[in-house]
């Protein structure tokens, strides 16, 4: 990616369409606390707009520039931008977290998300990182079904990442991992 990309991957259309998403059962209190993931259908299809955060569109901005250390891919279709990823290293955890991931719609399911994360699979090795860190919303079963697909294992959640709401609005951010080892 280079500085003139930046601007054509913030208009990617990264629309998420899902019919399903990763309910979470919570049991328990304070800590005897346990989770229970479990895949069931929304009472309605759901489609949301992916748009960039201004904080990802900014860490993207600083490793283009080399500002930061990592990795900013783009795939192009006929000059337009069409896909990007975009990761950085964690020297102290060992992983290389993306940062964002998004396939223009009208591209989906034609294998640009897996060639863009092999890349970024490739990079991790390349620096001798132990694993590749990823997140989700659990209502964003596509990405947590492309996730699978690769390795990744689910390692985690937060039912409070963007607000103190979030297991109500079955909008709890999942991680994942792929060990590299």
């Amino acid at each position: 990616m280079t500085t003139a990309d930046l601007d054509a991957v913030k208009d990617i259309d990264a629309t998420v369409e899902s019919s399903q998403y990763l309910h979470i059962d919570r049991a328990g209190e304070g800590l005897e606390v346990s989770w229970k993931t479990q895949l069931r259908p929304l009472r309605e299809k759901r489609t949301l707009r992916h748009a960039l955060k201004l904080e990802e569109a900014f860490a993207i901005k600083q490793i283009v520039i080399g500002g930061d250390d990592g990795v900013a891919l783009v795939a192009e279709h006929d000059g337009q931008a069409v896909a990007a990823a975009t990761a950085r290293p964690d020297p102290l955890a060992g992983v290389l977290r993306i940062i964002d991931l998004r396939v223009d719609f009208e591209f989906r399911r034609q294998g640009l998300a897996s060639a863009l994360l092999f890349q970024l699979i490739q990079e991790a090795r390349q620096k001798e990182l132990r694993a590749l860190a990823a997140q989700s919303p659990a209502d964003d079963f596509p990405a947590i079904q492309l996730l699978a697909k690769l390795g990744f294992e689910p390692c985690g959640l937060d039912t409070h990442y963007g607000s103190n709401h979030d297991l109500v609005k079955e909008s709890v951010v999942l991680f994942f991992y792929l060990v590299l080892n």
